[in-house]
């Protein structure tokens, strides 16, 4: 036994908060659930566990409260993720982390990494990034999330790592398109500036962008550049072991389906809803995840 599991939780409370973690996963009935349903049990709770501490801190940043507030809140995870690798978790996603953290070898810089993204958003609502810091918060809120997940897979390579890299960007950019409605009400608007000038959007402000002819050149832009990530991580997926990578393979193909509906949509009606229905994630999963 190391020194830091010599003051771990009782193996009762580890459980309790894994059975806790995993209750609150599936009461989120999110497409990650049944992805993730195909892992081995103990690989399964460290990706909920994963997922929940992912939760917290973007419910910090959705939050209300001021920057200040939301630093503290966030500085708050860091110490606990801190009390992780030290062995002495205070919180319930904390001793669920624990476990996963021994056992499958889940690196602290990419934990402090999705926090770091977190902060991006706290500061001050993020209005026409650069590229070079839109993709800087991809990795960190997402790209950071696969480094995670592929350990809790079981595949700790450079080839899985490249995966996590444009696996984490294309979902990230799905949900940027998927959610422009939504974030413009918030204040937020995550279209790179440079895809904005070249179609002739000066503007910054959500409101003016969302309703500047132009959008959907824009949009159509960015979905292409996913589309490019989609095709990086299918790419990268092929040199890894197929079966401990099947639940990236159902997520990926879950969202080329939500970028194709939205696509399809169009960038004109933003607050027409684009949701991939269950009974074709069901076969998604099925073929990905099974076949």
């Amino acid at each position: 036994m190391t020194a830091a599991l010599a003051e771990a939780p009782s193996a009762q409370a580890t459980a309790e908060a894994r059975a806790a973690v995993r209750a609150r996963v599936e009461a989120a009935g999110t497409s990650f659930y049944w992805a993730m349903r195909l892992l081995p049990e103990a690989r399964r709770d460290a990706m909920f566990a994963v997922y929940v501490f992912c939760r917290e801190v973007d419910d910090i940043v959705d939050g209300g409260g001021t920057p200040q507030a939301k630093r503290r809140h966030l500085g708050a995870w860091r110490a606990e993720i801190d009390a992780v690798y030290a062995g002495k978790p205070t919180t319930v996603a904390g001793r669920a982390l624990l476990t996963a953290v021994h056992d499958f070898g889940l690196r602290r810089e990419d934990f402090m990494a999705v926090i770091d993204g977190m902060e991006m958003d706290a500061d001050q609502d993020i209005r026409a990034p650069g590229m070079a810091e839109l993709d800087l918060y991809c990795d960190r809120v997402a790209s950071a999330v696969g480094r995670l997940s592929v350990r809790a897979f079981g595949v700790a390579t450079e080839a899985a790592d490249r995966v996590a890299h444009s696996l984490g960007r294309a979902l990230q950019l799905t949900n940027i398109l998927r959610d422009l409605a939504e974030d413009g009400a918030r204040g937020r608007l995550y279209l790179p500036r440079e895809l904005l000038d070249s179609v002739g959007i000066a503007a910054s402000d959500p409101e003016s962008v969302l309703r500047h002819p132009s959008l959907p050149l824009a949009c159509e832009a960015l979905a292409e550049i996913a589309a490019r990530h989609f095709a990086d991580a299918r790419a990268a997926m092929a040199e890894c072991p197929r079966k401990p990578m099947r639940p990236a393979a159902v997520m990926g193909a879950v969202y080329r389906a939500t970028l194709r509906r939205l696509r399809q949509r169009g960038w004109q009606a933003l607050d027409q809803e684009v949701r991939v229905p269950k009974p074709v994630k069901l076969w998604l999963a099925f073929r990905y995840g099974l076949l």
